[in-house]
């Protein structure tokens, strides 16, 4: 394989990543839309919400976490690799979600109501730690 055929194809494959970890960034950002009370992107960037920005922001974090764990353990199968970071990026997400639930029910940390405060409150960063944790033990997981 010539250089050209060989830079072709890393340009490629990075690209179909990237494609991949954008869409799942999106993902991550709008399932945390559907859990918090109103439209995340106006509470970020009207409101200026310190809660809900830490919560969108740790989300894409953890995903960005579990994609570069896929790319590494993709072993340069590209195929396999993008399918792997799909599924686990999926997964991942779901679990932020489910965790913030949990969080709410069991824990008594109410997320409707913590992203209605202006002021950056504890739940808010105990919260972006767990969705930290969430990612980097299914990263780990992946690898």
């Amino acid at each position: 394989m010539t250089l050209v055929e060989t830079l072709a194809r890393g340009a490629g494959a990075i690209a179909a990543y990237a494609a991949v970890g954008v869409v799942l960034l999106i993902v991550g950002f709008y399932v945390i839309d559907l859990v918090i009370p109103g439209k995340l992107s106006t509470i970020i960037k009207t409101e200026r919400n310190a809660n809900a920005t830490l919560l969108a922001t740790s989300t894409l974090v953890a995903v960005g976490l579990i994609v570069a764990a896929s790319i590494w353990s993709s072993g340069g199968k590209l195929t396999e690799g993008l399918a792997g970071t799909v599924v686990f990026g999926l997964v991942g997400i779901i679990v932020q979600a489910v965790a913030m639930l949990v969080f709410d029910s069991v824990v008594g940390i109410k997320v409707r109501e913590l992203v209605k405060e202006q002021e950056l409150q504890p739940g808010a960063r105990l919260l972006a730690a767990t969705h930290i944790a969430i990612g980097l033990i299914t990263a780990i997981a992946v690898i």
